[in-house]
C-alpha cells in the first residue's frame, strides 16, 4: 500500500468528500466505456454517503483499520477520476482501440475498492443501519464483479481497425459516419478536436508507447482528416484540408494508388519535399515542421529524441517523387511552387530552433507525470517509468534539473533496493544521468543515495549496474566534501576494488576513474592500499585487453605519496621495466605518470631502483626523449630523474653522457 497517503481523519474524510463528490458530478459521460463509467460512478455516490455519515458522526478517533481503508479508497478514486477524465477529454478513437485495456482498468479499480472493503471496521464506525446495508451489498457485489467489455465498442473497434488498414479510397463513407458518430463525432468540429487529441496523444506516447502505436495514431490522424474532407465535402469543401497534410497531396492520395515509400509517415500522403531528420527518417518538409513548431522533440516514427532540429532535403527520393508525379500525370509545377513555399515558411519557423519554452514546458509536463508512476505504480509501471527518466536525464542540463525539482531523486533512491534486475539498472542509471548537473549530485548526497549505490555497487543484480554505480560514483565524488562522506561508507572503495576486479573494460574504467577521484583525499588512499588496489592496478597495466592503462597509472601515481602505497608499488619487480615501455610507448598522461612513478620511486627507493634502471638500456634514452619533447610536467621530471641517475653513477664513477 505505499501509494496510500495517511492524513488526519478529519482531513482525510473533506479530501474524500470532496473528490468523491468531484467525480460523481461530471456532466457528460464520455463516449466511451459508459457501461463501466456509469457503474463507477454509482458506486462513488454509496461511498461518498458512507464518508458524509463517518464525518457527521464527528468521532475524534477512527479505527486504525478505518483510516487505512479510507486511505486506500482515496487513492483508489483519484485514479478513477484521472481515467474518466482520459476518457472523457482524450481522444474517443484511440481510447475505442485500446477499449480492452480501460476496461480491464475498471474492472482492477473496482476490485481494489473490494480489498480496501475488506478491512473497514463497519460495526465500529457510527453510521446508521441502511448504510451499513448498502456498503456491505456494494462490497459484496464488488468481490464478486467480472470484467465488461461492451461488445458494441468490441465490434465498432474492430470495423474501425479495418477501415485504418484500409486505403483511403477504398473504404465507405458512411461506414466511417457510423464509427465516427459512435463515438461522438458529428460536425467538423467534433473532427478537428478530435485529430488535435490524437496529436497530442502521438507527444504522449512518443518514446515509451513504440513505433506500432505511434504508427497507429498517426494512421487515425489520416483518417480523421480524410473522413472530414469527404464527409463534410458539401459544406464547405476549403475547409477540408488539413495544415499538416496540404491540399496536394491529399487530392494526389485520394486520386493516385501513392506507393508506400512516397507517403510521408506523419500525414501518409505523397511528400513533396522530403526531408530527412536527425533519426535518420524521411518526411515531408511541412509535416515534420509542424511537428516541431509544436513543441516535439523526438522522431515521430521510432521515439528517439532529435539531438539536432536540421531539416536535410532528400534529393533521391525527391528526383523518384518528381518521376511518379510525371509518369502518372499529376501536376508536377503545383506540387513544386507548393513545396517551395511551404519550404520557405517551415525554414523560416525550424531554422531558429533551439530550447524554447515550449519544449522545457514539454520536458516538466512529461517528468512530472512520470514521476507521478513512479510513486504510484505497478512494480511494471515503475520499472518503464525509471527507464524513461533514464533516458530523459540522458541529454540536457535543463532536463536534468527539471526531473529533480519533479522530485525524482528519492524515488528513484528508494528503487536502488529493488528485487527487479531492470529496475534496479534504471534506477542507477538515471541518477547516474541525473548527477551530471552540479546541484542534482548534493540532492542526491541529501537524499541518502550513497548507502543504496554502493550496495548496488557491491552486489547489484547485473553487471550494468554495478558500472553504473561506479560512474554515479565517479560523478557524486566531483565535489571534494563528498570525497570524504563516499570514503567514510567502509564498502565503497572494497567495492570499487572488486568492480575494479570483475568488471567489463567499461567498468573497470569507471572504476578507476572513481579510486581516483577518492585517492586526491589522504585518508583514502590508505583505505585503497588496504583493500588490495595496487597488486590489481599492475596486474592490469600488463593486461592489453583490460583498456585502462591511463587510468590504473593514474590511481598508482596518487598513492605513491601515501607510505603503504609506496610500500606496496616498490614490491612489483615487473613494474619498472613496464614504467620504462610507457615512457616510450604511452599517452602524454601515461608518460607523465610514469615518469612520477619512476621518480618517487628512485627517491624513496635508493639505489635498488636506481640501478634497475640503469641496467635497463631503453631507459635512459627514454628519458632524454621525454626530457627534450615531453610536456611541461613531463620535462621536469624527466630531468630530475636524470639528475637523480646521475648521482648516483657519479657514485659509482660512471656518470650519464
Amino acid at each position: 500500500m505505499g501509494s496510500s497517503i495517511f492524513l488526519q481523519s478529519n482531513s482525510l474524510l473533506e479530501s474524500l468528500i470532496h473528490l468523491s463528490n468531484e467525480v460523481s458530478s461530471i456532466e457528460k459521460l464520455p463516449s466511451i466505456q459508459v457501461r463501466n463509467v456509469s457503474t463507477m460512478l454509482r458506486r462513488i455516490k454509496v461511498l461518498t454517503s458512507l464518508f458524509e455519515e463517518i464525518q457527521e458522526s464527528n468521532n475524534p478517533m477512527l479505527p486504525p483499520s478505518s483510516v487505512l481503508c479510507l486511505s486506500e479508497l482515496f487513492s483508489v478514486i483519484r485514479r478513477v477520476k484521472s481515467t474518466m477524465e482520459g476518457c472523457k477529454n482524450g481522444s474517443s478513437l484511440w481510447g475505442l482501440i485500446q477499449t480492452e485495456r480501460l476496461s480491464n482498468q475498471f474492472h482492477v479499480f473496482v476490485k481494489e475498492i473490494a480489498r480496501a472493503l475488506d478491512i473497514l471496521p463497519l460495526s465500529l464506525l457510527t453510521v446508521t443501519v441502511d448504510i451499513k446495508e448498502q456498503i456491505e451489498l456494494l462490497h459484496r457485489q464488488a468481490k464478486r464483479v467480472e470484467l465488461y467489455v461492451d461488445p458494441k465498442e468490441i465490434q465498432t473497434r474492430d470495423v474501425l481497425l479495418t477501415l485504418m488498414a484500409s486505403e483511403k479510397n477504398m473504404f465507405d463513407v458512411e461506414t466511417v459516419k457510423h464509427v465516427f458518430n459512435s463515438v461522438g463525432l458529428k460536425t467538423v468540429l467534433d473532427y478537428e478536436e478530435e485529430m488535435s487529441k490524437l496529436e497530442d496523444e502521438v507527444h504522449k506516447q512518443a518514446g515509451t508507447g513504440g513505433l506500432i502505436v505511434v504508427s497507429n495514431i498517426n494512421k487515425l490522424i489520416s483518417l480523421v482528416s480524410y473522413a472530414k474532407s469527404m464527409v463534410f465535402n458539401e459544406e464547405s469543401e476549403e475547409n477540408d484540408v488539413r495544415q499538416v497534410s496540404g491540399s496536394v497531396g491529399k487530392s494526389t492520395s485520394a486520386s493516385f494508388n501513392v506507393p508506400d515509400e512516397f507517403r510521408c509517415p506523419i500525414s501518409l500522403d505523397l511528400m513533396k519535399d522530403p526531408v530527412i531528420v536527425a533519426s535518420g527518417h524521411t518526411y515531408d518538409r511541412s509535416s515534420i515542421a509542424q511537428w516541431i513548431n509544436t513543441g516535439h522533440y523526438t522522431c515521430p516514427k521510432s521515439g528517439q529524441r532529435l539531438i539536432h532540429m536540421a531539416l536535410i532535403p532528400n534529393y533521391a527520393l525527391k528526383s523518384l517523387v518528381h518521376q511518379w508525379c510525371q509518369e502518372n500525370n499529376i501536376p508536377l509545377m503545383e506540387c513544386l511552387s507548393n513545396a517551395e513555399s511551404e519550404r520557405k515558411t517551415c525554414e523560416k519557423a525550424v531554422d531558429h530552433i533551439s530550447a524554447t519554452k515550449v519544449a522545457i514546458d514539454s520536458v516538466k509536463r512529461t517528468a512530472e507525470f512520470v514521476v507521478g508512476k513512479l510513486a504510484m505504480g505497478s512494480i511494471d509501471i515503475q520499472r518503464q517509468a525509471a527507464y524513461e527518466l533514464r533516458l530523459l536525464a540522458k541529454t540536457g542540463m535543463d532536463n536534468r534539473r527539471i526531473i529533480a525539482e519533479a522530485g525524482a531523486i528519492p524515488f528513484l533512491v528508494t528503487m536502488l533496493s529493488s528485487n527487479d534486475p531492470r529496475t534496479q539498472e534504471n534506477a542507477v542509471t538515471a541518477l547516474l544521468n541525473l548527477s551530471i548537473f552540479d546541484n542534482n549530485k548534493v540532492l542526491i548526497m541529501a537524499a541518502g543515495a550513497i548507502k543504496n549505490i554502493v550496495d548496488v555497487l557491491e552486489s547489484g543484480k547485473t553487471m550494468e549496474a554495478r558500472e553504473n554505480a561506479a560512474a554515479a560514483i565517479f560523478s557524486l565524488s566531483m565535489i571534494d566534501d563528498f570525497k570524504v562522506t563516499i570514503g567514510a561508507h567502509s564498502q565503497a572503495i572494497p567495492a570499487l576494488v572488486g568492480l575494479l576486479r570483475e568488471g567489463t573494460t567499461t567498468g573497470k574504467r569507471d572504476a578507476a576513474m572513481a579510486l581516483c577521484n577518492l585517492a586526491l583525499y589522504n585518508a583514502n588512499k590508505l583505505k585503497t592500499v588496504a583493500a588490495g588496489a595496487v597488486p590489481l592496478l599492475i596486474e592490469l597495466l600488463m593486461d592489453d585487453k583490460a583498456g585502462i592503462t591511463d587510468d590504473a597509472l593514474g590511481v598508482l601515481a596518487l598513492l605513491l605519496s601515501c607510505p603503504q602505497g609506496l610500500e606496496a608499488i616498490k614490491k612489483s619487480r615487473p613494474l619498472v621495466p613496464l614504467l620504462i615501455d610507457l615512457l616510450r610507448f604511452g599517452s602524454a598522461k601515461g608518460k607523465e605518470n610514469s615518469i612520477t612513478l619512476l621518480l618517487g620511486l628512485c627517491k624513496d627507493g635508493g639505489e635498488e631502483v636506481a640501478r634497475r634502471l640503469l641496467i635497463n638500456p631503453r631507459s635512459i634514452p627514454s628519458l632524454q626523449s621525454l626530457a627534450t619533447d615531453g610536456s611541461p610536467k613531463a620535462r621536469r621530471k624527466a630531468n630530475a630523474l636524470l639528475r637523480l641517475l646521475n648521482r648516483y653513477c657519479s657514485q659509482s664513477h660512471n656518470p650519464i653522457g
